[in-house]
Formats: structure tokens, sequence, C-alpha cells
């Protein structure tokens, strides 16, 4: 990193790992440096039969990347960024303390409350008031949940910090909900821009608890005294940027085309375009699409799909059994598989969180009168293939709503290095599949930084400077007829609720 330039930290959290990563403008090529400082587990618990984020663990871990970068960057670091996945919150209690550590989004305890919502609630009117697609673990269900089964919790709550914010105000004392992640609760209205007055009365949740929200690039404070040092970063500001991940992934588009479809690709794939107002009809809602706000007022209309979460777990368990592969030896098994020979749903409920995913896929197969994958390598081009045939009946459906016909899509994070996979997707697709940066997410946080200090013009201006500095690599489309066989069947196994 140029021993000139000025540094901004990048805190991103995942659903698995969490990193710490620096960013600076080189400058003698002026291009986006992103180092790795630190990558730590992004560790849950069980307390009481209950799945929760160890987040005194991930704070900690957190702080020992601000040592790392403290000791190697000195007082060049100018701020700090943090972003992590949606929907998941803490509560403040009266003295400033956590109430308890918060829920993993994949607890069972959403269990049924889909249908208590609708009780009191059309499903006409929560998606006239947030736009947002029906997922079991949005925070709408989670609160609810809280409000009936653990009443004595958000009694004693004052505040409802969504998991960017909490960090945020470990790291400054100041308490505030960002906008790019309050707008996946399924309680914010994107029209309005505030929270939804009917949601929370009708469901008899506390209102209390909802703050008006801050813009991203809004710099919330200086990190806390103590904090100062313990890791030794003494200058940095703190600045909200767009606090969900895939907000700000889509920071980091490498163009601004609008005749192109955007996926973040990584745990979960979320497809989808940048529109300019939200989507609120009733085709929108038949298909499924969320209205998600991102940096600068804009809106990601898209659709989360079960991404590599299925392979992720595939691994984990492989690993009990001594079987152990890298994700390069995983998309080469995938490929010298034999193709089409099983296909699922990724988004069939049973996916969810199976104690055994192989186990899983293996009983939809059965039940759905389809081979069971007969070894690792069948079970992982079941999962490609279903995939890509997955972001084709998106992308189709997606393709209702643009503006203007869809001409390629650009695929951005940890999935843009799968190969495999991107030339399935735009053989699935039948377009031109472009790559962003694999560090989509990082990079889209320095970049909302360097906007709060004035080092970039605005969203323009980064999208140039990460266009410059990443290399997009393109997949041309091929054998598409190959899919075309396949839909139907394909169309016939789809279990999805919100179509």
């Amino acid at each position: 990193m140029n021993s000139k330039s000025n540094v901004y930290l990048a805190v991103d959290l995942g659903a698995s790992s969490g990193r710490v990563m620096a960013g600076s403008l080189s400058v003698d090529t002026g291009h986006l440096i992103l180092e790795e400082v630190d990558r730590f587990e992004t560790s849950t618990i069980e307390i009481d039969g209950t799945l929760r984020w160890n987040i005194l663990d991930i704070f900690n871990s957190i702080k020992g990347g601000f040592k790392l970068a403290a000791e190697r960057y000195g007082d060049r670091v100018q701020s700090v960024g943090v972003d992590s996945w949606a929907v998941d919150y803490g509560l403040i209690d009266e003295a400033g303390d956590l109430v308890g550590e918060p829920y993993h989004y994949r607890d069972s305890r959403t269990k049924g409350m889909r249908e208590a919502v609708l009780e009191r609630v059309s499903n006409d009117t929560l998606y006239a008031e947030t736009g947002i697609q029906y997922l079991f673990f949005n925070t709408i269900y989670q609160l609810y949940s809280e409000v009936r089964i653990y009443p004595e919790s958000v009694q004693r709550a004052r505040h409802l910090l969504f998991i960017p914010d909490l960090i945020g105000y470990w790291l400054t004392g100041t308490i505030y909900q960002e906008r790019t992640v309050a707008s996946t609760s399924q309680l914010l209205n994107p029209s309005t821009g505030a929270w939804s007055e009917k949601l929370l009365s009708s469901l008899n949740l506390p209102s209390d608890l909802f703050k008006p929200v801050i813009e991203p690039g809004t710099r919330v404070g200086e990190l806390m005294p103590e904090l100062r040092q313990e890791t030794g970063l003494d200058a940095a500001s703190v600045v909200a940027v767009a606090g969900h991940d895939t907000a700000s992934a889509f920071v980091a588009l490498p163009g601004a085309r609008r005749d192109f479809a955007v996926m973040s690709s990584g745990t979960w794939s979320l497809m989808g375009l940048e529109l300019d107002e939200p989507r609120l009809d009733s085709d929108a809602l038949r298909d499924g699409f969320s209205n998600e706000i991102g940096f600068g007022g804009t809106i990601r209309f898209l659709k989360n799909i079960c991404g590599m979460w299925l392979v992720e777990q595939c691994l984990s368990n492989w690993i009990e059994l001594g079987r152990v592969y890298d994700y390069e030896t995983v998309a080469e098994m995938a490929e010298n598989a034999t193709s089409f020979v099983s296909l699922i749903d990724p988004d069939a409920p049973e996916f969810a969180a199976p104690h055994n995913m192989p186990e899983a896929i293996g009983a939809f197969c059965e039940r759905t009168n389809q081979p069971i994958p007969a070894d690792d390598g069948a079970m992982l081009r079941c999962i490609f293939d279903s995939l890509a045939l997955k972001y084709r009946h998106v992308f189709r459906k997606l393709s209702g709503f643009a503006p203007q016909p869809l001409q390629g899509i650009y695929v951005l994070g940890g999935g843009a290095r799968n190969r495999f996979l991107n030339q399935l997707t735009a053989d699935a697709l039948g377009v031109p599949v472009a790559t962003g940066p694999a560090e989509a997410t990082a990079a889209g946080n320095v970049a909302v930084q360097m906007i709060a200090d004035g080092t970039l013009g605005g969203l323009d201006e980064a999208r140039e400077l990460v266009a410059k500095t990443f290399e997009s690599e393109r997949f041309e489309p091929s054998h598409t007829e190959r899919f075309d066989s396949f839909a139907n069947r394909f169309e016939g196994l789809s279990l999805e609720t919100n179509d």
C-alpha cells in the first residue's frame, strides 16, 4: 500500500467469516488498493435451544483487526465503516447494554410467524408498505416472535440496532439505524423513507425502538477513547456506510449500464436491477421481488436466491467424514460430473437449515423421483445445474421489470471467481456474464468512506474507480439449448411460495 495514501478500514461481516480490509488510492496509478488485514470466524452459539450470534467474540475479533491495522498503517487510517448481513439485530436497554446475544436469522423461532402476521395484516398491505419479498427470517417475523414468545426482552429494550449499527454503537457510543440495512427489515416504507406506522401499530410492535434512519455516508462519531487506547487507532472516525453488504457491493458495480442485471453472488445470490423508484405493484408482489434501498436513494429491485450456502453446508458435512475440498476442487468435481442427472429447487424449505445438507438434497431427489446423487461430484453438479436454472428462472421474470431489454448481467462478490458457475450462468440465461470485483462489498464500503471525506465526488466517480481498478472477465453464452430442454423439468420442481 502506498506509503503516502490515506487508509480506510472496511469491516465486512459475512455469515461464516468476517474481515477487516484496508483500502487506499494508489498515488502512482489512482487505482483502488485493497488489502486484507485480518480474517476471523463469525461464530454462533446455542442458548436454551436457540441459535445466536456470538457477537461479543465477533466484536473482539474486529478490535484485533484494528490493532493489526494500527501497527501496519499508523495514523494514516482515516475512518472505519461496517457492513454485514441483513435482518438480524440486537436490543439495547435503558443502561445501554445488550439484551441477550442477537438471534441468528436461521433460528427456528420464526416458524409460524408468517401465518400469525397475516392474521393481522394482509399480504397486499405488507408489500404496499415495504416492497419486500417474504423470507421467513425477515426482521418483521423475528421481532413479532419476540413480542409473542419472549415479551420480557422487548419490554426491556429501548433501541433496536441492526448488526452494523450495533457494531457502530459499540465503536462510538452513537445510536443510529442506517437506511440500507433498515430497508431489508420488511418494516420500512421505501416510498416515504420512514418506518411503517401501519405495520408497527397493527402488530403491536413498540414504535419507540425505531428512530429516524440516517443515510449511508453519514459520519457518526469518533472511536471511543478506550477503543483508541486499546487498538492504537487514534485518529479514526466511524462512517455509517451502506450497512447491508449487498448495498455496499452494488456501490462497486464496474459500470452503470441499465441494460444489465446485477447479481451479488456468495452464500446468498441476490439478482436484480438498480432502479430510481420502487416497484410496489401487484406484478412485483406476485413474482416475489424486493425493493431494498441503496446508496444515494437508489432502489435494489431484487430477489434473494439460496446460493453457495448449499455447497458450504455440503463441504461442512463432508469435512466431518474426512473429505476436504477447496473451492477450486469443488468446481472441477462439478464440471467433470454428468450434467442434469438430478435437479433441486435451491430455495426449497428443507434446505434452509438442515442438519445434513447432502442427506437433505438426497431426500429431495428421492421424493421427486430422481436419482440420488451417487457421489460428491454428482451432488455438486446437481447444485450447480440447479443454481443456473434458478438464475434463469429469476432473470426471465426480472426482464419484465427492466426499463429496457437486458443484454447481460454483472456478477459481483466471491462468486465472480467461480468461472464454472459463471459460464453455466451465461449459458442458462443466454446473455453474457461480466464479472465485477470479487471484493465488491469491501470496495463499496471503502468507496462510501471516500465519498464521505470528499476524496470521491459521488457514486458515479466511485464506479469509475472500480471499473478502472478491477479487471472484468466476460463469459459468452453457448449451448443455451441444453438449458431450454431442462427448464420445464426444473419449473415443475419449484416449491417457491413467492412466485
